[in-house]
């Protein structure tokens, strides 16, 4: 099969063995993927024949020797450690959901990491967000706007934060936009910081008492934090989330935002959709942040 292997002259495409699947493993036929920031850095980093890819959708070629997961057939969305730029990848049942007729392969390959990262964090507000304020910095960007969509879609009040030209697309959504977390007016239950640096200090101002400040950037740039920024926002608590260290398999949760996609409660937004040969274009697309959702590459 062919797959995207990346070496010190760069990432290309190679021919390499099939993947032999283990027996929780069912072996899928790769038809979208798409590619995630943190990739960037990894392919950087990892250049003696690493395979990358994590986010993929396509459909089961051959089902689960143990006879769990979807049969032969079946069109799925998946998050994989690595090797899913590939023409076919062994998937771990519990990794993997079974997308409904409504979602399509490209949609669907734009959910797993920006998806599941968006809706875990929601999590952390503690429950039920029906009636509450939400405050998301970074919206433009996939994890962002993924974000703002769940918190209207479960009931919150939100106030999206985005320099951008994104404005109007959240209006229209239901949010309130501000171009700086420091002018959103009063205090919110659950603050998500998508951005780092001094948008950090800026988000801790806006929690409430008990509320949650998530901090989920990777940015380089740190803000000093002391205990006097947290007067008037008594009992706040700052979680970091790293995605790796969720400690519940990502598969119920990808057929929560699949089931989603299908009524039209989550629009996944595809900043770029085009052939897996154009990779080189798409990696600079993302490198210089000139797109707003995600790139996504389709397979053959």
């Amino acid at each position: 099969m062919r797959a995207i292997v990346n070496t010190s002259e760069g990432a290309g495409i190679a021919v390499v063995d099939d993947p032999r699947p283990g027996r929780n493993e069912a072996l899928v036929a790769v038809r979208a993927f798409s590619l995630n920031r943190g990739e960037l850095a990894l392919l950087e980093a990892r250049t003696e024949q690493w395979r990358p890819g994590q986010d993929v959708a396509g459909v089961v070629v051959e089902a689960a020797a143990d006879g769990s997961g979807p049969v032969a057939g079946s069109r799925v969305v998946a998050l994989v450690e690595q090797s899913g730029w590939a023409e076919l990848a062994a998937v771990p049942t519990d990794r993997l959901a079974v997308l409904p007729d409504e979602v399509g392969v490209e949609q669907a390959a734009a959910l797993p990491l920006a998806g599941l990262t968006a809706l875990r964090t929601l999590r952390l507000g503690g429950g039920d967000l029906l009636g509450r304020r939400v405050l998301v910095t970074g919206a433009s960007g996939a994890v962002g706007g993924t974000q703002v969509q769940l918190a209207i879609a479960a009931g919150a009040e939100v106030t999206a934060v985005t320099a951008t030209p994104h404005h109007q697309d959240l209006l229209r959504r239901g949010a309130a936009v501000v171009d700086d977390p420091a002018t959103a007016g009063g205090l919110y239950t659950l603050v998500a910081d998508w951005v780092g640096g001094a948008s950090v200090a800026a988000a801790l101002d806006k929690v409430a008492p008990h509320g949650t400040l998530v901090l989920g950037s990777g940015s380089a740039v740190k803000t000093p934090i002391n205990i006097y920024d947290f007067f008037g926002h008594e009992g706040a608590r700052i979680v970091g989330y790293l995605s790796y260290a969720h400690p519940e398999p990502p598969g119920p949760d990808l057929a929560t935002l699949a089931r989603l996609v299908a009524a039209g409660r989550l629009d996944p937004v595809l900043g770029l959709v085009t052939s897996w040969t154009r990779l080189h274009d798409a990696i600079t697309a993302l490198a210089q942040r000139r797109l707003t959702g995600k790139a996504v590459l389709t397979v053959g």
